[in-house]
């Protein structure tokens, strides 16, 4: 071994996880040479740990107690794994030949640069990109997450027309390349358990003027909807919650109070079309999503005031206008029709 060169950890955190690690291993150990494979287990119940034990005796394993979220579960397991760098994978995802090493190079050749995705296709329709991640992603103004290849619920077709290496606002969690450094220094927030937790660390390290970048020649496919199905209401419960979080945490002060006031108008009008579609179920998440919102602000004030520290300057990958608005009434749906 090459004392010398990085070392990259692949961890692939897992909770009753048997049947995608069945299906996507496979992909990693074959495509994956020059880093080690972790499986961080979130205390499953299933029979992973034997399964793993019994097929993939190189793949090194990580036990944890209990499932401590996607935030936690990663938080915990990376402190235990010593490397240069980490690569988070799901375990959905399907990854192709040479995977790694073109990344980890740019990496090394751009000290600047904290985190990378690759090119992120859809499992079921490889010719499309996928959800989470797709070539890169962005916010708008008011908080609402989406990529290049990906607005909302339209899907483009990759075409080659997102092949350049471009500076991105957030990296997707499903297969994000991150320095071990950055990482440890400022983690996951645990308060969000799962979703939109990348978004929060990316927007924490920008503030630092680290990069955040998309790495088009490499690609992986991913299923999605893994953990919770894209219509679980506590997956929806999630995403309307730590939207709250992730605004109220990282926004510049004077913009906070504004933003914060528009996007919780425009939650009431999402709820407000559940219940006209009699979808109560989803009606009580939004509201639910604010009390707790709101019974969560005095510890997310303490983080907020540290982060006010550094530099809070508005970002050139934020939409300056509402990804919502120009969806649904200027018809708006692909990434090259919007005006940054």
């Amino acid at each position: 071994m090459d004392l010398n060169k990085p070392k990259t950890a692949v961890v692939i955190l897992n909770w009753n996880g048997k049947k995608h690690l069945e299906i996507f291993l496979p992909s990693v150990v074959k495509n994956t040479e020059k880093a080690e494979i972790w499986v961080a287990d979130n205390g499953s119940t299933d029979d992973s740990i034997d399964f793993l034990k019994k097929n993939y005796p190189s793949v090194n394993i990580l036990q944890l107690d209990k499932n401590y979220g996607f935030t936690g579960g990663y938080n915990k397991s990376l402190e235990k794994i010593k490397a240069d760098f980490f690569v988070l994978l799901n375990s959905d995802v399907e990854v192709t030949e040479n995977w790694v090493e073109p990344i980890i190079e740019f990496m090394n050749k751009n000290e600047d640069v904290a985190a990378v995705q690759p090119k992120i296709l859809s499992y079921i329709n490889k010719n499309y990109f996928e959800y989470a991640g797709a070539a890169g992603g962005f916010i708008d103004k008011y908080g609402y997450p989406f990529c290049r290849g990906r607005i909302l619920d339209t899907f483009e077709q990759d075409n080659g027309q997102y092949q350049q290496i471009t500076d991105i606002f957030w990296a997707t969690g499903a297969c994000l390349f991150i320095r071990a450094n950055d990482f440890l220094q400022n983690k996951f927030d645990d308060l969000f358990f799962a979703h939109m937790e990348e978004i929060d660390l990316c927007w924490r390290l920008k503030n630092k003027n680290r990069r955040i970048v998309y790495f088009p020649d490499v690609k992986v496919y991913h299923l999605g909807g893994g953990t919770l199905p894209n219509k679980s209401a506590n997956k929806l419960f999630l995403n309307y919650r730590n939207n709250l979080f992730l605004l109220y945490k990282n926004l510049p002060e004077k913009e906070t109070s504004k933003i914060l006031f528009k996007r919780m108008l425009l939650d009431g009008l999402s709820a407000i079309i559940y219940l006209t579609k009699f979808q109560f179920k989803y009606f009580l998440v939004v509201w639910k999503a604010h009390l707790k919102f709101y019974k969560s602000k005095r510890h997310l004030k303490a983080q907020r005031l540290e982060l006010l520290l550094q530099n809070t300057s508005s970002h050139k990958q934020i939409y300056k206008k509402s990804i919502v608005f120009d969806y649904f009434l200027r018809k708006k749906r692909i990434f090259t029709e919007l005006n940054f």
